[in-house]
């Protein structure tokens, strides 16, 4: 079956949207409130805590290093499946898991999977999508990714809450086996892109790494060191400053991402990254410092609508941008970075604000979080004067 390469909202972009959403629900109903479950039913010290989303991370870095190059040789329905599967196998293992060790040998476990999966069901999506609206495209499969984001730690720590964690595992567990049927048929439908063995050996190049997203990738992992911050210690920044409900902030996230992201993805389809990312940044800012001094329901709520703006309108620009940048073929590789770059930036989060939390509290913690996306707007501005530079140099050899 041909997809009609006019038309956005085909049956196979639809599906590889819902599946995308199951696979981030599953990862972020136990991400939030696995930590606290961890500390109050192991008694373990924040350290120990912060382990459980960085060996996560760690593992699913190690993961899309491998499935980047497999995808590129085609093998995309190999590593999809593998994935999903250990991804099964490690939520039903949380259930045997009677000591922190064996937790983290099923966090690392899912890792593996999790790279798997969420370097293939991207790649797939790219490839459905008109290149004319790929940022339109790319807005909208990435707000599947931002809605689970934002609501697996609310039903998580509700269901940890109210049902136990036993509850908690057999629902997470229910997202990820939904997938399977729903991304079988799409598997027939859509054929993967694979280089010819000549093109392999006459152009090497073309498969290599790509220096173009470096940059991105940088900032992506800057922004999400801070996004780190929030899966590993709301909870725990609630209790500090007792605010029982403190999960509510990925739930007023959510809101302000699903206002957003269609708006910036046309624009940047218009525009480009130059007029997103700055503001981004600015309001990831503004949220942080707002969430520093949160001390009821309508004010974390305001900080969440701030930080749900600039999360809304970065991620899918840069996840765009770094698309872009690269062949089709690459998309593998660039999808595999960008994911790669996020969770290096929440692993660096959950240790380095850890240790400063471990020093100070939760809200001063927040406050040096802010610090990064400082960075991430002087290196962007550095990025953006260079490029102005070279340009005009350009306009003045031609003239």
């Amino acid at each position: 079956m041909e997809i009609n390469r006019d038309k956005l909202w085909t049956r196979e972009f639809v599906m590889l949207t819902v599946c995308n959403l199951l696979l981030f629900l599953n990862l972020q109903m136990i991400i939030s409130p696995l930590p606290a479950y961890v500390k109050d039913h192991f008694h373990a010290s924040d350290l120990t805590v912060s382990l459980f989303t960085t060996l996560f991370a760690l593992s699913a870095i190690a993961s899309r290093l491998f499935s980047a190059k497999a995808l590129e040789k085609g093998k995309r329905n190999t590593i999809l499946f593998t994935g999903l599967i250990l991804i099964t196998l490690a939520t039903f293992g949380y259930l045997w898991s009677g000591t922190v060790a064996m937790l983290l040998l099923m966090r690392i476990l899912f890792g593996i999977g999790f790279g798997m999966g969420s370097t293939t069901l991207p790649t797939m999506a790219s490839g459905v999508i008109p290149n004319r609206r790929l940022g339109e495209g790319l807005g909208y499969f990435g707000l599947s990714t931002s809605v689970a984001l934002s609501l697996g730690p609310v039903i998580g720590s509700t269901l940890l809450g109210q049902s136990g964690f036993t509850t908690l595992v057999y629902a997470t567990l229910a997202t990820s086996l939904l997938i399977f049927p729903l991304i079988y048929p799409i598997t027939k439908k859509v054929q993967p892109p694979v280089i010819p063995p000549k093109e392999l050996s006459a152009a090497p190049q073309k498969t290599g790494f790509n220096k173009k997203l470096i940059l991105p990738s940088i900032l992506n992992m800057l922004m999400s060191i801070t996004y780190g911050g929030l899966l590993s210690f709301l909870i725990l920044f609630g209790k500090e400053v007792h605010l029982a409900n403190a999960s509510l902030f990925f739930l007023f996230n959510v809101i302000s991402v699903i206002i957003v992201r269609p708006i910036s993805g046309k624009l940047y389809d218009r525009k480009g990254h130059i007029v997103l990312l700055i503001p981004a940044a600015l309001f990831l800012m503004t949220g942080l410092i707002l969430l520093s001094y949160s001390t009821s329901t309508i004010s974390l709520a305001v900080a969440a609508l701030f930080y749900g703006v600039g999360f809304g309108t970065a991620q899918p620009t840069i996840q765009t941008w770094m698309i872009q940048s690269v062949t089709p073929q690459q998309q593998g590789m660039a999808n595999s970075m960008y994911f790669n770059s996020l969770d290096l930036g929440v692993a660096i989060g959950a240790l380095s604000l850890g240790q400063i939390a471990s020093h100070s509290s939760y809200a001063v913690m927040y406050r040096y979080s802010s610090i990064f996306l400082v960075l991430f707007i002087v290196l962007y501005a550095v990025y953006m004067v260079k490029g102005f530079k070279r340009d005009s140099h350009l306009v003045q050899s031609r003239q």
